[in-house]
């Protein structure tokens, strides 16, 4: 066992950990899927709602890798379409968080990720040229995302949803996600600390612990992303949704 800030680990659990941090590293940088992975991984070892205030801290320091690589990329104009909503889907997700179970969330999650995969699907083989650019379609997602994101951290697939309907360029795609999980992290930090009560010193202390892993993962995602094509991108951020639902969900 090993003892850090008040926590008691396995050395499974502290590997398992320091695994999670490396994944978060490469979701920030492009690498689409790792995070949809690493909250599972964490809640396996912590429970959900207490694993997803150990997660916003470790995502807020992988956000800033993120930024500081892609920061020039963000499309700024879907970004001030999402905010508005993506702060009502927070709110009603801290209010929603108080009511659920464990298993109730995952299952919750695990349906979330399918349909979205299957929405992404569907647009890259029937509507392939056709960019719904429409409020309501920003309305719908950025709640979404706001609800998910603050739920279980989850909000990966309905952002890929959004940006690839936009059919943005890799790039791009990374950098506009960069920022809005940047700013909706942020939002979400008063939340878990007096609401939910998941985020404390101790937490924090321990989070920071896995700093240098978050780091190597966001130096391997820029490696990572740099050897695949824009259209290869697309599909590899659709698989990686797949492989992550099937993790959440059994």
């Amino acid at each position: 066992m090993i003892t850090l800030f008040s926590y008691e680990l396995t050395y499974l659990a502290f590997v398992s950990f320091l695994i999670v941090g490396v994944l978060v590293g490469m979701s920030k940088t492009g690498v689409h899927g790792m995070g949809m992975i690493a909250v599972p991984l964490l809640a396996a070892t912590f429970g959900g709602k207490a694993s997803s205030g150990l997660m916003l801290p470790l995502l807020i320091m992988a956000d800033v890798f993120g930024v500081a690589y892609y920061h020039r990329h963000a499309e700024w104009k879907h970004l001030i379409r999402l905010f508005p909503w993506a702060i009502l889907g927070v709110l009603l997700g801290t209010w929603t968080g108080n009511y659920i179970d464990d298993q109730l969330f995952r299952t919750i999650m695990g349906v979330i990720i399918f349909l979205s995969l299957g929405i992404m699907v569907w647009l890259e083989r029937v509507n392939k040229n056709k960019i719904p650019d429409y409020w309501w379609f920003a309305m719908i997602l950025g709640i979404a995302a706001g609800f998910t994101t603050m739920v279980g951290n989850l909000a990966g697939s309905t952002m890929a949803l959004y940006l690839l309907s936009m059919r943005m360029p890799k790039n791009e795609f990374i950098g506009t996600a960069a920022w809005f999980f940047m700013a909706v992290n942020w939002f979400k930090v008063p939340f878990h600390i007096w609401s939910w009560e998941t985020i404390n010193l101790n937490s924090v202390l321990l989070d920071l612990v896995a700093l240098p892993m978050i780091a190597i993962g966001a130096y391997l995602g820029i490696f990572v992303i740099k050897k695949i094509s824009d259209q290869g991108f697309r599909w590899f951020v659709m698989t990686m949704t797949a492989v992550a639902a099937v993790f959440m969900m059994f």
